[in-house]
């Protein structure tokens, strides 16, 4: 058998590029749906597949084990060894694609919400024997914190429960009420067999009453969104001060975070300082005047005006948010050390590292939608908490917004260093 490649890579330069993440809880199948994914797009190499064949064969498998294209990782799960999330790269005619492969289990959510912070869709799967559970749920949440609107129900080993359409609708049902109450807006709901290949990449000759688009047709045909945080007004953390004292040079090293900037445009610095761009030096030279840095870009501003700036500061634009010490937040808790209201931590936001309190843990959301636990003694691991923090300097803080080009944070435990959460400024689901 000769599998062939995807397209090639002159090709896939013209096209659009769509960051998507699968999610589901553990055994949904979702080693089997990447697989499937990869093989019926041609995505895999023929010895790939031909070694896929060999293990299937000896492993007694009835066809082939597709999740053996994806799961290289089982041999450390069963050591024990933290799984991280493994991305995948595949290609149509139409674009091309990353995949953000995230594990399972619920110790694992600080992985899923790596996944998801750079994807544009998930794909979040489900056993239709078991419908949505607790997991599901975790998961709509996080992906409604990052800003996630695209989510993708696959309903997946349709053909374990004989491809009735009823049950496939009362998991739609039950999985339109949860998105809509997260104001998660475009969903759409489709069941699957990944290891018979219904509806993922080819259409079900099966399930004669679906009539909807299958997993790739919609990935295909989700708008690829570009320029949010272009959109923006210019975000600059400053991450480092060059300085060269023959030459009296100054520059400002960091990343754009959102917004534009060019040459001769005034910024905003703080304690209420203003100054004019006179110059940004890239690793390949100063920008022309009629060039701009965009979101994502490396660069070094120099600035008309002798300014004390440091590590951690704010460079920005004319809406420069305003410095406070306290604001309000939600947290994934991301350790087993749980967090509590008056407990010291270090907060990271943006370049800036400065000494915090957890002010207080307002409740906890209770993913089962029933009720949320109001004023909690803390928040252990995997909890999505609403808390109040109180930094020891000002910050320039705004509410999440771009994917993360603003308003994201770290609270960072004081003596081991490790990351306790990740917070989203100024969040709150229902």
């Amino acid at each position: 058998m000769t599998t062939t490649l995807a397209p090639n890579v002159g090709a896939l330069k013209q096209r659009d590029t769509l960051r998507l993440c699968t999610a589901g809880s553990v055994d949904d199948g979702k080693s089997t749906f990447v697989g499937r994914l990869l093989y019926d797009t041609k995505s895999v190499l023929a010895d790939q597949v031909e070694s896929m064949e060999r293990s299937s064969a000896d492993r007694g498998f009835d066809g082939m084990d597709l999740s053996l294209l994806v799961d290289g990782l089982r041999a450390e799960r069963e050591q024990g060894i933290t799984i991280d999330v493994a991305y995948r790269y595949f290609a149509t005619d139409k674009r091309t694609f990353i995949l953000a492969d995230t594990p399972g289990h619920v110790q694992y959510t600080r992985n899923t919400v790596t996944g998801m912070s750079t994807s544009q869709v998930v794909v979040l799967l489900v056993d239709a024997r078991n419908g949505v559970v607790e997991q599901t749920r975790r998961h709509l949440n996080v992906a409604a914190l990052l800003g996630v609107r695209h989510v993708i129900l696959g309903v997946n080993k349709i053909d374990l429960v004989d491809y009735d359409e009823q049950v496939f609708r009362d998991i739609e049902s039950e999985f339109n009420e949860v998105a809509a109450r997260l104001s998660i807006t475009d969903s759409v709901a489709i069941p699957i067999s990944a290891l018979k290949g219904d509806n993922v990449v080819e259409r079900s000759t099966t399930m004669d009453w679906y009539e909807g688009p299958t997993v790739l047709e919609t990935l295909e045909t989700v708008p690829v969104v570009t320029g949010r945080a272009d959109d923006l007004d210019l975000r600059f953390p400053i991450q480092y001060v060059i300085r060269e004292h023959a030459s009296d040079y100054r520059g400002y090293a960091g990343r754009v975070k959102a917004g534009h900037v060019a040459v001769g445009d005034e910024v905003t610095l703080p304690g209420g300082h203003t100054s004019a761009v006179t110059a940004i030096d890239t690793t390949d030279g100063p920008l022309g005047s009629d060039e701009a840095a965009r979101a994502g870009d490396s660069v070094v501003l120099r600035l008309a005006d002798d300014i004390d700036l440091a590590r951690g500061d704010l460079i920005a634009g004319s809406q420069r948010p305003e410095e406070v010490r306290e604001f309000a937040a939600t947290a994934v808790v991301l350790t087993d050390k749980e967090l509590r209201a008056g407990q010291m931590v270090k907060l990271r936001y943006g370049t800036a590292l400065v000494k915090a309190r957890v002010a207080s843990v307002e409740r906890i959301l209770d993913l089962d939608g029933v009720a949320d636990v109001e004023a909690p003694e803390s928040a252990a691991l995997n909890d999505i908490a609403f808390i109040t923090v109180q930094t020891q300097a000002e910050l320039p803080v705004e509410d999440y917004a771009a994917r993360g080009a603003v308003g994201n944070f770290l609270l960072i435990d004081q003596s081991s260093g490790n990351t306790l959460a990740a917070g989203f400024v100024g969040q709150r689901l229902r």
